[in-house]
């Protein structure tokens, strides 16, 4: 018989936080995916149509890591009409020797959104100015101010600029994020945002482009990562070839899923070889940065190695505070 550990998401939220040690544990599963062979199959996907919802499965066995993750991601977009939350979902950990299962983490999507929001401050160490001071945020949502909180691990941010379609979760964000972080969070258009900030981090779940080239100034990183499926969209096809690089976190993933399809489509990217991963620049094996002029774009589609390490690192956490209960399987 093996012990399994269950972890709910009120164990989960009390062990694990986003915060440099997570933010560490995202660089190093891009590290890994860089130099190791690491076996990431595609993403699943499907829709369930007649209920307005989708399911995404990811998975990676990454070597370094001892345990490997399967998780399931849900969004059924008209839950809250019946007072159920829209998204959901758990994760399942393998003893990555022997294939046994160790634990079953039912974060309903919680990890999900530490290890989005650790890969857009990984992405910003690596390819942001060290100077920059301001961040702008495209959305409104958990993810909106959790991005926001990530960068201010990574970079000293000072203030920033929030842009989002409903004014009253808009107040409510900028309010938060204000009184949690400590530093001036302004409302304004997308204009606003573009103008102002150093760093942009867009978060929605746009179909429709928020950002053109026309907006992107020298030496402005943005962030994209809310294009995951092939209907979604927040850049202009014009705005990867106006900027001097442009890195995602998986090439494959951001030509089918991310901001790499519609610009292909749209006839403006027609060659990806010299695109870069996230991993490799991290690694060094590839260029970041260059200059303070550099506008730098990185697409942030989600991988199954994020998974993997943030479940392996989750169960730690859980372990030493001694959370969860443990099953007989």
């Amino acid at each position: 018989m093996s012990e399994i550990k269950i972890l709910s998401e009120t164990d989960l939220r009390a062990a694990v936080s986003l915060n440099k040690d997570a933010v560490a544990c995202i660089e190093n599963a891009f590290h890994l995916l860089a130099t190791k062979d690491v076996v990431m199959p595609p993403i699943l996907s499907f829709d369930v149509p007649d209920h307005n919802g989708e399911v995404d499965v990811k998975t990676a066995y990454v070597p370094g890591i001892e345990s490997f993750a399967l998780k399931v991601s849900l969004g059924f977009f008209d839950n809250p009409m019946m007072g159920l939350p829209s998204l959901n979902g758990l994760m399942t950990l393998f003893d990555a020797k022997t294939g046994i299962v160790k634990a079953l983490l039912l974060d309903n999507g919680y990890l999900t959104d530490i290890r989005t929001a650790a890969a857009g401050a990984v992405a910003a160490k690596h390819l942001s100015r060290e100077n920059s001071k301001t961040a702008g945020i495209l959305g409104s949502g958990m993810q909106a101010r959790l991005q926001l909180e990530a960068l201010s691990l990574v970079r000293d941010i000072k203030t920033a600029v929030i842009w989002g379609r409903d004014e009253k979760k808009l107040a409510e964000c900028a309010s938060d994020c204000t009184s949690r972080l400590g530093i001036e969070v302004k409302t304004g258009s997308i204009t606003d945002v573009m103008a102002q900030a150093d760093i942009v981090v867009t978060t929605t779940p746009s179909r429709k482009p928020l950002i053109t080239a026309d907006m992107i100034r020298p030496g402005q990183h943005i962030t994209a990562m809310g294009s995951d499926t092939p209907f979604k969209a927040e850049l202009a096809p014009c705005v990867i070839p106006a900027a001097t690089l442009f890195v995602c976190d998986r090439l494959s993933q951001s030509i089918k899923l991310g901001e790499l399809r519609s610009a292909i489509e749209a006839g403006t990217v027609t060659n990806t070889d010299s695109f870069a991963e996230l991993g490799p620049v991290i690694a060094g094996q590839k260029q970041g940065r260059r200059s303070a002029d550099d506008i730098t774009v990185c697409d942030l589609t989600g991988t199954g190695v994020q998974d993997t390490a943030i479940a392996t690192f989750a169960e730690a956490q859980s372990l030493a505070a001694k959370a969860g209960s443990t099953i007989q399987s």
